[in-house]
């Protein structure tokens, strides 16, 4: 009951009904690793996401996003990205999570800073 209302009444816990029902209509193209799915009309003018859960932008891999923003005319599905060996695979945005990068001396690391060389001279108002 609760997960049907929030999927009424917000777009940030998935695709509220009415989009559902709308892109119900439209092409699918494909799904990525994580559960998005992606669409496009039939004339090819517009091309969306739908995510599976939170709605976040950065949980969209660069393959998918490159098609999503018209960057090549072709889905990963039809002709996937040359990878190199070098690559790592895609993360999303970690900010505010416990996986947030945290350099030492932040105030939310144990970690401290090391002491500076002398190099540096603080300055002070006469």
């Amino acid at each position: 009951m609760i997960d049907t209302l929030k999927s009424i009444f917000t777009w940030w816990n998935g695709a509220p009904i009415v989009t559902r029902l709308t892109v119900s209509k439209q092409t699918k193209v494909g799904e990525d690793e994580l559960g998005n799915t992606y669409w496009r009309t039939a004339d090819g003018k517009r091309r969306w996401v739908l995510y599976k859960g939170e709605a976040d932008a950065s949980l969209v891999p660069p393959d998918w996003h490159g098609w999503i923003h018209f960057t090549w005319d072709e889905p990963p599905t039809e002709k996937p990205l040359r990878t190199q060996s070098w690559e790592k695979p895609h993360r999303p945005n970690l900010t505010g999570t416990e996986a947030a990068y945290h350099p030492p001396g932040s105030v939310l690391t144990p970690a401290t800073r090391p002491r500076v060389a002398g190099d540096y001279e603080a300055w002070s108002p006469e």
